[in-house]
């Protein structure tokens, strides 16, 4: 998959739609498991956009733990504040696509 572009606009509107998700997956001191990005991958299928917690994680972890499950879960980060992050990627299946773009053919 290209790396997903997406507008500021887009941003916007997906992290607005993202104060309203709970917390789908925590991330503790186990870190970025294979087992945690498999379920990262599930949530992103079923969900596209996922809100993840770090617990007990620094600053400097958190983006780095960030930046890992972007790359490695194909996805991108729409935003993050403090212990908690959003991220989408959007259904290889248009039809199957239960969050709407703004602007997005």
């Amino acid at each position: 998959m290209d790396q997903l572009a997406l507008t500021g606009a887009q941003r916007s509107h997906l992290r607005g739609l993202g104060h309203s998700l709970p917390d789908h997956v925590r991330v503790g001191k186990a870190g970025v498991t294979p087992a945690f990005l498999q379920e990262v991958q599930r949530l992103l299928c079923a969900h596209e956009l996922v809100k993840l917690r770090f617990v007990g994680a620094d600053r400097e972890e958190r983006a780095t733990i960030g930046e890992r499950i972007a790359d490695e879960g194909r996805c991108v980060c729409v935003g993050a504040v403090g212990h908690t992050a959003l991220f989408f990627r959007p259904h290889p299946d248009p039809a199957a696509r239960r969050v709407r773009l703004p602007g997005a053919a």
